[in-house]
């Protein structure tokens, strides 16, 4: 395996890729990567909230990433947030409503490059999913995601990630991109989107590879483009084309605290 990237853009690519094939679905895995009016939604914004948040805050209290969640989402509004988060943006007293969709998954991705070790991963993107999807598929899915990057991290081979999260999530990632692709339709829960991302990953050879089977797929593919890449950049190095042509579209604002996670990262 390659050494990977310690960064946060391989959600941020992911989610980039993905958003003008959300609604728009290409079941095949010779698409562009970065067509007109792609852009970063909601799963860059709350990734990046999630980064704010493990670099302002040590004690990681619940109280400051909902402060870091509803600032950054209230100056993008428009980032495409489901009905319910949305309203959770605005909320004077926000709290978590049973959601088990894979908004807690998407922006883990800070998590899995902070954390040390499994346990800490497990910890902090429970505490991460929880402020908002309580319900348990919601946190197994941010979790799952955590860690695989750990795992990555740790140099684990691709079966071992697999049985890993197959042991500890109960996830089924038997079923191939190309079994999977036919029948597959629009998901937001974990529980229907999370094993997809990680079945990209484990098939994907190069981080192209993973982001363009994850899209292939269909359904929420910016989602499941977040999640595969979040994977996908800890094991492999992310070609600096793709780097360049996502960074092109992505806010100063939010380029910046990318750029700030990653050296807070080699503190």
């Amino acid at each position: 395996m390659e050494t990977g990237n310690k960064t946060i853009l391989g959600a941020i690519i992911g989610d980039i890729v993905g958003s003008k094939y959300e609604f728009h679905n290409k079941k095949v895995t010779n698409f562009e990567l970065f067509p007109a009016r792609c852009r970063p939604t909601d799963d860059t914004v709350m990734t990046l909230a999630v980064a704010n948040w493990l670099m302002t805050d040590p004690e990681h209290k619940k109280e400051t990433l909902v402060k870091q969640m509803q600032t950054l989402g209230q100056k993008y509004p428009n980032a495409g947030y489901g009905g319910n988060f949305f309203l959770w943006l605005y909320r004077r007293e926000a709290k978590p409503y049973g959601s088990w969709g894979n908004g807690s998954a998407m922006r883990v991705s800070p998590v899995g490059l902070f954390a040390k070790d499994i346990d800490e991963a497990m910890c902090l993107a429970k505490l991460t999913a929880e402020v908002s999807h309580n319900h348990p598929e919601g946190i197994k899915g941010a979790q799952a995601i955590a860690c695989g990057m750990v795992l990555s991290k740790q140099k684990k081979s691709k079966e071992e990630i697999r049985k890993f999260i197959e042991h500890t999530f109960g996830y089924d990632l038997s079923r191939t991109i190309e079994e999977i692709r036919p029948g597959y339709s629009f998901d937001v829960s974990c529980q229907g989107s999370v094993p997809v991302a990680i079945r990209a990953f484990l098939e994907g050879n190069s981080f192209e590879e993973v982001l363009r089977l994850a899209i292939s797929v269909g359904g929420d593919s910016d989602t499941i483009g977040a999640m595969a890449g979040s994977l996908a950049s800890c094991y492999y190095n992310i070609p600096e084309k793709i780097s360049h042509c996502a960074r092109q579209v992505v806010p100063e604002e939010l380029l910046g605290i990318n750029d700030r996670f990653i050296e807070f990262l080699n503190l």
